[in-house]
Parts: C-alpha cells; sequence; structure tokens
C-alpha cells in the first residue's frame, strides 16, 4: 500500500466519489533521555504527624536486586489510635502456615489487558479486519440522498469473563479509607471492592440512580477480629455486629450503556462467607520475587477468579445489563496450594506468592527480622489500592464491544486505552473533542466549590480508523455556509428552525435569523426539516465546509504550500554522517508529499538551503542541467537571491534535486566550519514564502548552539545551580524576546517551522524552540546522534512528520452558548487576541486545550454547547471550514459533577496548566499548587456527595480514583522534579511536546504500560495483560517491555532462561546481550516474531517512532529504566504511590476540619 495516499478531499458537493485503500498511519515516538534519572517528589511541608519517615527496607537482598514487600512504613491516624486511615488490607509481617488457597479460575490466556492497539489514537477502532477496508476521501462531498447509514459492525473485540467480586474483610485495627460513598441498601455488585475475590457471583446490571455505594468500615465498637485471619490475605467473614450491609449505585442509564458507579469503596465489606468455607491456616512470610516454587506453568495467565456461588447472594438489580460482562464464565482450576488468592488484575497482580511471578523463599519466616521483638508498623498493600491496570481493563470489557453513538447529549465515552468504534449522530468524536467533564455545573459558585476544571482536549484534524467515516465536505456555492447574524456560528445540528423553516434560533446566542432563500426546506410534523438527513451539518457532529474567497487573505484564493528543507552542514552535522542521510533519505521522501487523495501528484513545491554561518541557496529550476548555488553571507539583512527556481515542482525538476542532493555531501565533506547560525535561517525561509505568496512549512535540521555573530545569536547560560531557586523558571524562558518577534511574524504568514535537533550539548531548546511552538510545528530532538543507533528513529519520524496531514495558515475560535465562555487555551499556537487561536500549521496530531468558565446561569434542561470552528488551507491550497459541535449536560447537584468526570482529559489539562507555570512560578509553588487542587476536588466530593463516615477514611468518586495515582506521575515528571541526569534542555523539550499532546498521549507519558513478554501468547494477535509500573511486580526470570510513547524499554531479569534469551536476541547467555542494540535481531522463531510484531504495533500507535532500548537487570542502565516504574519511590524524592495517597488523605483531612 502506497505511503502517499493521504486524506483528501473529494469532487465537489453532489459527484460521486472514488473510495481508496485505508491510509496507514506511521508512528508515535520520541527523542532519547539521555541518562534521564529518578525524578524526584519533593515539598511535602514537613513529615505528617504519625508518618514516620523511611527506614531502610526490612528484609532486603541484595542478592536478590529487589526489596522484600516489608518495607515499614507508619500509617498511625492523627484523630484515633485504631489507624483508621488505611486503604484495604495492610501487610504484617507473617506468622507460620500456609496461604489460603486460590479457590480460583483462571482466565484463559489469550485474554489481552491491552487490546489489538490500545493507548493510541491512531488506530482506536476495532481492529482492522483482513480484508483490506476501502476508505472514503477524507473529505467526501455529500450527495443529498445519501446520509451515512449507520454501519452494523461485526464485533471482532476481545471477550472477558466477568470480573471476580472482590469483597476484603478486615479487622478493626486495619480498616481503612473507603473510596465511595455509603449507603445501606444491598450487596455491592461483583468486582468494584478491592482486593481478593470472595465467592460472590459477578453481577452483569446496572444500579439504580441516586446515591452512590460503598464499603463500609468496622467502627472500633465492634469488637476485635479473629486473631488466626492472615493479615493481607482477607476472606470474607460473616458481618460484625451492628455493620451495615453497602451497595454501589449508579446514576440513571442510558439507554445502550451503562456508566461506572459512582464511588468506590476501599476497605472492608460484610459479605455471609460462602457456606463452610475453611479458614486457612497463616503462611510463612510472603516470598520474595525471583524465587520459584512449584505451582502452575508459567503460562497460566495473572488472573484467577473465583467461581461463582449461589446466585441468592447479590439481588437483581434494575438496568440494562452491562456490555460486555455476559460470556462464560471462567474455566475453574483447583486450589493451588502455596498461591494467593487473585483477582482479575483489580490491583494488577497480586504481591506474595503467586502464579508467574517468583514463589515462596523458604528460610525466612519472618524476613529478617528476629523472633520475639514486636512486629514492625504495617505498610499499606498496593493491591488494595485503586489499579489503574484493572480500570483500564474494566472499562475495555464493559464498553469496548458497542459502537460509541454520539447522538445523546453529554455522554461520557469509553478511556482512551479502549478500542471502539464511534458512530457521529449529532456530537463530535471523542477522537476530536474529549471534556474533563460531560455534565458541568449550572453555576459558577458550584464549580468553584467542586474546583474540577472545565476543560476540553480538541484535536480538530484527527486521523480516525480505516472504519470511520471522516468528516464530509459540504460546498453552498458562493454564498458560503449558513450562519448567525449575531454572534457568528456555523449551521449545526442542535440551531432550531421556526414559522414554517423560514427563519432559525441560534443554540449559541438565541438570535433570530432568516434562512437565505436557496438553503429554505420545509419542516415536518416534529419540526425538523425534511432533508435533515441530507444535510452533514443538520445531522452530524463534524463536518466541513468549502469557504469563500471572503475567508481567504486580502480576498483572494491561497496558492498551494511550499515545504523548504535547511541542513546544518557545519563540521559536526557532516562528520556524524547526518548531511549524507538526509541528503539520500529526501530523494525518495520527496515522492510522498502530502496530496488530496484523488490528485496524481502532490501540489507542494519544493526548495532547498544549506547554512553555518552563511546560507548557500539552490536554484532547481527544470531547465538547469546543474543545481546552481548562490550564497548570501550578510547574515544580519536576510533576501531570498532569487525567486525563479527556488521553489520547484518534484516532478518537473526530479533531475536536478537528485543531482544536488548527491553533490551536498561531497561539497561540504572537507569542511572546519563549526559554528552555525539560527534565526536567519527561519527568516530566509519566511522571506522565500513571502516572495512566492504562499504558507508553508521550514523542515530544519540543526546541531549546535548559534554561536556566530547574527541576529538572534545565544549564549550558553545553563545553571544547574538554578534548579529549587527562584530563579528556575528563567531555564524554561526564551533567553532574548527577537524569536517572539520572529515568530509572529511567521504566523502571519503562514510559515509553520519543525524543528530536528541533534545536540552534543546544551543548545537552548527553550529559546530555540519559540518559533516552532508558535507556530504549530514540531520538535524532534536526538541527543548524541550516532548513525548506527538512531538512524531508524530519525527517519521513520522524518517520513511521518513530512507525509502527515497539515492545515496551513489556521485559525480556530470556540464558541459556547450563553453560560459559559473559553478563557484560556493551551497549545502550540499564537494568539494575537483573546478569542482567535492562530496557527501557521496544524497537523494531525496536535491538540488546543480550551478552558471554560461561567459568565452567567446554565440551565439543566437547555444543557451547554460548544463549537470548534477551524479555519485552514488544505495541502492542495483549497480553503476550509471543520467544524466540531459538543453538547454537554448542566447539573445542580454536585454528585452529578462527579460521576461525569473523565480523569485522563483532568489529567491532561491539569499538566499543561502546570506547564505552563513553571514560566512564571517556582516549581515548588506549582508543584503544591497542584496538590492542593486535588485536595480540594476530593474533600469537596467527601463532603458533599459521600454519605458520613469515619475521618480516617478516604473515600474517592468512582470515575476520579486515578487521580491521586495520575497526579503524582505528573508531580514525578522530570519538569516538575527533575533527578541529577536530567538536562536543562530536556525538561524544556518534555515541556513543549506535553503542552500539543493529546488524552491517549498524556495518558501513556505519565503511566507508561509494562507488558510481560514472556507471557505472551505466540499464537495471538494480542498483547500480554499489562501491569502495574511498580518494581515489585517484575520477576527475575521474565522479560519485560515499557514503553510511554517516547522510548521503549526491553528489561531482561538476570534468571530468563537461555532458551528466550537465545530466541529474542540470538545470544547464548545474559551476559553477552549487547544493551547498545537499536532493533531487535530478525530470527525465525515464534517468541522472535511475537516480541517485533508487538514492537511494531506500539510504534504505528505513536505520533513518534520509539526509541528501543535493551536494559538488562542490575546494569546501569536499569536506573533510568526505574525512573518509569511511576507506582514506586523515585530516586530523586518522588513519592511512591502508597505514599501519595497517604499525604492527598492527610491533605483533604485537613481542608475538611
Amino acid at each position: 500500500m502506497s505511503v502517499n495516499q493521504q486524506a483528501h478531499t473529494g469532487p465537489p458537493y453532489g459527484q460521486p466519489q472514488p473510495g481508496y485503500q485505508g491510509y496507514q498511519q506511521p508512528a508515535y515516538g520520541g527523542q532519547p533521555l539521555p541518562g534521564v534519572p529518578q525524578s524526584q517528589y519533593g515539598a511535602y511541608n514537613g513529615p505528617m504527624p504519625g508518618y514516620q519517615q523511611p527506614v531502610p527496607p526490612q528484609g532486603y537482598f541484595p542478592s536478590l536486586g529487589f526489596p522484600s514487600k516489608g518495607s515499614p512504613v507508619s500509617l498511625n491516624s492523627d484523630t484515633s489510635t485504631l489507624a483508621p486511615n488505611f486503604i484495604g488490607s495492610l501487610r504484617a509481617p507473617p506468622t507460620s502456615g500456609a496461604p489460603p488457597p486460590a479457590s480460583g479460575a483462571s482466565l484463559p490466556s489469550g485474554h489481552l489487558a491491552y487490546s489489538q492497539f490500545g493507548h493510541g489514537d491512531v488506530q482506536n477502532g476495532i481492529p482492522a479486519s483482513a480484508a483490506p477496508m476501502q476508505r472514503p476521501p477524507a473529505s467526501q462531498p455529500f450527495l443529498p440522498g445519501s446520509a451515512p447509514t449507520p454501519v452494523s459492525q461485526t464485533s471482532t473485540f476481545q471477550q472477558y469473563g466477568p470480573p471476580p467480586a472482590s469483597v476484603q474483610q478486615l479487622s478493626n485495627h486495619m480498616s481503612g479509607m473507603t473510596i465511595g460513598s455509603t449507603t445501606a441498601s444491598g450487596p455491592p455488585p461483583a468486582g468494584l471492592g478491592y482486593g481478593p475475590p470472595t465467592s460472590v457471583p459477578p453481577v452483569s446490571g446496572s444500579f439504580s440512580a441516586t446515591g452512590s455505594g460503598l464499603y463500609t468500615p468496622y467502627t472500633a465498637s465492634q469488637g476485635p477480629p479473629p486473631t488466626s485471619m492472615s493479615q493481607g490475605l482477607p476472606l470474607a467473614q460473616p458481618p460484625f455486629p451492628g455493620q451495615p450491609i453497602a451497595t454501589q449505585r449508579l446514576p440513571t442509564q442510558v439507554p445502550g450503556f451503562a456508566p461506572p458507579p459512582s464511588s468506590t469503596g476501599i476497605g472492608p465489606s460484610s459479605y455471609p462467607p460462602t457456606t463452610g468455607a475453611p479458614r486457612p491456616p497463616t503462611m510463612p512470610g510472603p516470598p520474595l520475587p525471583g524465587q520459584t516454587v512449584a505451582g502452575p506453568p508459567t503460562s497460566q495467565p495473572n488472573h484467577v477468579s473465583s467461581p461463582p456461588p449461589p446466585s441468592t447472594m447479590a439481588g437483581p438489580h434494575p438496568g440494562p445489563p452491562m456490555s460486555g460482562l455476559h460470556g462464560p464464565p471462567p474455566p475453574t482450576h483447583p486450589p493451588q496450594p502455596g498461591y494467593q488468592m487473585q483477582q482479575n488484575g483489580s490491583f494488577g497482580q497480586v504481591r506474595g506468592p503467586q502464579p508467574n511471578y517468583g514463589g515462596a523463599y523458604p528460610g525466612t519466616p519472618n524476613y529478617g527480622s528476629q523472633p520475639g521483638p514486636p512486629p514492625p508498623p504495617k505498610r499499606l498493600d498496593p493491591d488494595s489500592i485503586p489499579s489503574p491496570i484493572q480500570v483500564i481493563e474494566d472499562d475495555r470489557s464493559n464498553r469496548g464491544s458497542e459502537p460509541f453513538v454520539t447522538g445523546v447529549r453529554g455522554q461520557v465515552p469509553p478511556l482512551v486505552t479502549t478500542n471502539f468504534l464511534v458512530k457521529d449522530q449529532g456530537n463530535a468524536s471523542p477522537r476530536y473533542i474529549r471534556c474533563t467533564s460531560y455534565n458541568i455545573p449550572c453555576t459558577s459558585d458550584m464549580a468553584k466549590q467542586s474546583q474540577v476544571p472545565l476543560a476540553a482536549v480538541i484535536k480538530p484534524l484527527a486521523t480516525l480508523p480505516p472504519e470511520e467515516t471522516l468528516p464530509y465536505l459540504v460546498d453552498h456555492g458562493e454564498s458560503g455556509p449558513v450562519r448567525c447574524n449575531r454572534c457568528k456560528a456555523y449551521m449545526c445540528p442542535f440551531m432550531q428552525f421556526i414559522e414554517g423553516g423560514r427563519r432559525f434560533q441560534c443554540c449559541f446566542c438565541s438570535c433570530v435569523t432568516e434562512v437565505p432563500p436557496h438553503y429554505f426546506q420545509h419542516l415536518d410534523h416534529t419540526g425538523k426539516r425534511v432533508d435533515f438527513y441530507d444535510r452533514p451539518e443538520l445531522s452530524l457532529g463534524s463536518y466541513e465546509f468549502l469557504a469563500t474567497v471572503d475567508y481567504c487573505k486580502n480576498n483572494k484564493f491561497p496558492s498551494p504550500p511550499a515545504f523548504i528543507f535547511m541542513i546544518d552542514v557545519s563540521y559536526n552535522a557532516v562528520k556524524s554522517g547526518l548531511v549524507r542521510l538526509i541528503c539520500e533519505e529526501l530523494k525518495s521522501l520527496l515522492d510522498y508529499l502530502p496530496r488530496e487523495g484523488n490528485m496524481e501528484e502532490s501540489a507542494i513545491r519544493v526548495g532547498f538551503v544549506t547554512y553555518n554561518k552563511v546560507l548557500h541557496f539552490y536554484n532547481v529550476k527544470s531547465s538547469l542541467a546543474q543545481p546552481q548555488m548562490m550564497v548570501v553571507s550578510d547574515v544580519a539583512d536576510m533576501f531570498v537571491p532569487l525567486l525563479d527556481g527556488f521553489l520547484v515542482n518534484v516532478n518537473e525538476s526530479r533531475t536536478v534535486i537528485a543531482s544536488l542532493l548527491d553533490q551536498i555531501p561531497e561539497m561540504f565533506a572537507d569542511t572546519r566550519e563549526t559554528e552555525t547560525v539560527f534565526a536567519p535561517v527561519i527568516q530566509a525561509g519566511l522571506e522565500a514564502l513571502k516572495a512566492a505568496e504562499c504558507a508553508g512549512k521550514l523542515f530544519i535540521f540543526h546541531t549546535s548552539l548559534p554561536i556566530a555573530e547574527a541576529p538572534g545569536k545565544l549564549k550558553n547560560r545553563d545553571d544547574k545551580k538554578l534548579i529549587n531557586t527562584d530563579k528556575e523558571k528563567t531555564l524554561f524562558q526564551p533567553q532574548t524576546s527577537f524569536y517572539n518577534n520572529l515568530a509572529k511574524d511567521c504566523v502571519a504568514q503562514g510559515c509553520c517551522v519543525d524543528l530536528f535537533l541533534f545536540p552534543n550539548q546544551y543548545l537552548d531548546v527553550a529559546t530555540l524552540g519559540v518559533v516552532t511552538y508558535q507556530t504549530g510545528g514540531s520538535i524532534y530532538k536526538y541527543a548524541y546522534f550516532q548513525l548506527e543507533t538512531d538512524q531508524d528513529r530519525f527517519l521513520n519520524d522524518l517520513r511521518r512528520d513530512v507525509q502527515k496531514e497539515v492545515g496551513f495558515d489556521a485559525v480556530m475560535r470556540v464558541r459556547t452558548s450563553t453560560g459559559i465562555r473559553a478563557t484560556d487555551f493551551f497549545g502550540a499556537f499564537y494568539m494575537s487576541n483573546t478569542t482567535d487561536v492562530e496557527m501557521a500549521g496544524l497537523d494531525c496530531d496536535k491538540t488546543i486545550t480550551v478552558e471554560f468558565k461561567h459568565d452567567d446561569k446554565l440551565s439543566e434542561d437547555s444543557g451547554a454547547l460548544l463549537q470548534c470552528a477551524l479555519l485552514y488551507t488544505s495541502c492542495a491550497g483549497q480553503r476550509r471550514l471543520r467544524i466540531h459541535n459538543l453538547s454537554l449536560n448542566c447539573c445542580t447537584q454536585l454528585a452529578d459533577l462527579y460521576r461525569n468526570c473523565e480523569t485522563d482529559t483532568l489529567i491532561n489539562y491539569l499538566a499543561k496548566y502546570a506547564y505552563r507555570g513553571v514560566l512564571g512560578s517556582p516549581v515548588k509553588t506549582v508543584r503544591d499548587a497542584l496538590i492542593n487542587q486535588c485536595a480540594q476536588i476530593l474533600a469537596c466530593y467527601r463532603k458533599n456527595c459521600a454519605s458520613p463516615s469515619s475521618a480516617g477514611q478516604l473515600i474517592l468518586p468512582e470515575c476520579m480514583k486515578l487521580l491521586p495515582v495520575y497526579l503524582n506521575c505528573v508531580l514525578k515528571s522530570d519538569v516538575l522534579q527533575p533527578g541529577p541526569e536530567v538536562t536543562t534542555d530536556d525538561r524544556a523539550y518534555i515541556r513543549q511536546l506535553v503542552t500539543s499532546m493529546d488524552v491517549a498521549e498524556t495518558n501513556v507519558f505519565f503511566y507508561p504500560r509494562l507488558l510481560p513478554l514472556t507471557k505472551a501468547d505466540v499464537d495471538s494477535d494480542s498483547l500480554p495483560a499489562a501491569i502495574r509500573n511498580s518494581e515489585e511486580r517484575l520477576s527475575k526470570g521474565d522479560i519485560y517491555l515499557l514503553e510511554n510513547g517516547l522510548n521503549i524499554f526491553v528489561w531482561v531479569g538476570v534468571n530468563v532462561q537461555q532458551g528466550l534469551i537465545q530466541n529474542l536476541f540470538g545470544v547464548s547467555s545474559f551476559s553477552q546481550i549487547s544493551n547498545t542494540l537499536s532493533t531487535l535481531p530478525v530470527l525465525e522463531n515464534p517468541f522472535s516474531k511475537k516480541v517485533r510484531s508487538i514492537v511494531d504495533m506500539l510504534q504505528v500507535q505513536r505520533s513518534r517512532y520509539m526509541k528501543l532500548i535493551i536494559v538488562k537487570q542490575e546494569d546501569k542502565l536499569e536506573m533510568l529504566f526505574k525512573h518509569f516504574l511511576v507506582e514506586d519511590k523515585s530516586l530523586s524524592g518522588g513519592a511512591s504511590y502508597v505514599d501519595f495517597l497517604c499525604h492527598m488523605h492527610k491533605e483533604i483531612r485537613q481542608l475538611l476540619s
């Protein structure tokens, strides 16, 4: 399939359109972060009362390389001697005996945790079938009468077995923080508790609408529990006296779609035991990872669930069943002696002895502590706190099998990690717009009280999977699109036609406008126009209009855009082989310039410049026998020495261009010039586009700090001593305003700058990136570039960057209905006023994040509306308007707000807000503000939505239960908490990258995906089930893959079988594995093929090509790898997830008291 088939315009409105083969998406990936260390978590305001500072973990065996699970942290509550501020079960030093049998059914090993396309939004639909999908042109003309009929897709999603019920009984001194709110009215649904499963049947069904459920903790009056219970392995017991039975409730249902329960209780719950369940004896110390025990074969999956008991346990629940929860019960295995009970990943894999992880360590009954002394302080069990893996898995199984139909107002879409198909029936697809909440407060007071930011992450040119229809292109002829007279909103499905169809009332400002005669149509008995389904703008959430000349600069239609390649030919660039590599690649890449789908060739013209201290322009006019070079040495006053022959059509000048690309590496082969200029290079490109009267993009390949005498000259101002001082913010700010002014000129001309950096030392990304950032361009960084290891990544990035869909000279405006307005914007763009977002270029990967504030009251009846309108020039030079509409619900009850939030989008917004904050405030201030805002969000929920319960419980809303773990990842990131190895350039680079990321990218960037490769089923296409990002989840006998959108790490344990090493790396022992490999060797065996196919699948999902890094356990690179195990404490002081949750709980309690 040819790479150059781009999304494209179809023929004009009303003509038939050709289909064309699905365009394959290139990949997300990124720059290396050379020696990125653990990032630190600083600035808690002193130790919390009763929060013991960490002591060396007990039971640490250096020979095993992993700390045991006993690192003691005292978590006594400051309100009670019974320490009621724990979540779930606590770990105590084990006594002797055997662990409880896993009464469990293991899910079939084919059950995948990350579905075929995982986090990426590139392939976010149903996995493509074997037959090539025909894909309609990018903007198909819309045929009257040919409204898109809803397609009935065959579901190719993976079916999951029912999640096991997991309910946990704790003794009173272990009773914990509860995530949820209490109502006593029936048993909770299966699968919502945190802890090992008990025998409770899975419930498929939704629950009544009021209130929200929770697992009630024991109160102190209930007497001590039986002492024989093995702590940390709770089993269901009969309720203690006075213990109410709790239930989970769901909000009212939208037909065909079951929302998640509104809150989750972490902590004890009361269930009658299964008849005659024997209480198991206690066990001899949890084993250390890496030790193996006889038990199930390694192919057994990490999910062990319990068989359903008689159905009398959980009564019937009203409402439609949860989609995706039916299916055959998992097969039952006999209890495995010596294995802890496990649940379907509820909090990831269980610690302690378990299938596929290591088994019991025989000789240490008490983990090295002397028998006799009192037990050390207990530690919160990571398996009892909310698990990102479990939430992702549950959303996949509940919402991955049904298409997401956008016809209903205020629907929360499936998570970005779920593969789902979208059917546009009046609201924009979540691939284009995602909101932090789909039910927004009616008043500003309510919004202030909750502190939940109201924001939308908009990706106007997002790529759709092949089975979804691209926005239709509507041509209204010379009169242009129909708009409201007052607020200028575009015609959309929410406009109300009145007076028999002669006028319409605007849904944004309520103004009444005459319908133009050519647009008139009669209404049916319901008040809808009879051509409703024939017009995309009346029936769909997203569509395009062909713009008239009034929408063009200087009232004339634009010329097709141009691409100018500007290559640094200083000593470093030539010596590293970079110049030759770029020239070789461009010879073939120029055949793949973006084009409209029905065009024979791209309309984009190309030009070439090389530079060091001076600039060299090339005349590649088709009539010349050889290219001509013109040198401009007066860089202080930049001009373009030729017009005719600089920007040319690739096909016409093919031989001259090929000759030039052959000559450039030879011409500069012996250069001794080490200094470079930078600003004059951008000025030259800008002047060339001005002279040609077109928009376009500059591709600049640059290697060093521009210290040569010229405008925009920079000095080395890198200073690590500024970190953690008030002056740290200057490291993120440009060192001169020169580049801001240059960026403004570029935006005015539609000159977008993409920057490829190849630094061997500091080159001031914060300053060099300004023009790229403000023009909507992309930065790629390859530190210490080496041909053999970095060439693949650079070439893949360059190919995708040149080929991807881009809109030029773009302006975006977001309109809202009365009551809210857009007040703040985040992303790579320029703003000359308060409403218009201007971008010289906007590609299919870039997002703009918009924050809304109240300026009036909203009403529950009418809801709230957003309309995003993007005016841009296509790659063929056609001026277009792309419109996305979204309707949201409004609420007067805080519980409705908290029930309809989207945590992934919330984190995307908070990260961007914080990353902008570091430009003007000390990093500590920014971090404290983030912690404070999240504590306020959760305290408001606790105070207003949760039922009264002990202050020692932590109660989190169901759809925000991952807010603490994800927030901690943002706080520990390199921008907000750098370790000693992170360079200033790395931080500036990450700051700029994140600001344009979509929700799927920030999700995997902050909480990377960790896959056990040794568990992969070589015979299926599925990915192995993901595990949680913590070192204690790793087994020394396994190989793991971790990806975060920029890097892919392959971690190899010291005890991996020799056969696996031979199959994957082609060497015979662990010591022979080379950690300098940048690609896995191509070997003809099933394991090698499977692992390489997983890597390829992940690369295709990401917008950048990820750098592959091989990490051997106990090797120096392991520190870099551990930096991404984000649930653990980081070397530079960042808190572990468990510790941060306790800290958040303390902050919430302070706010409530």
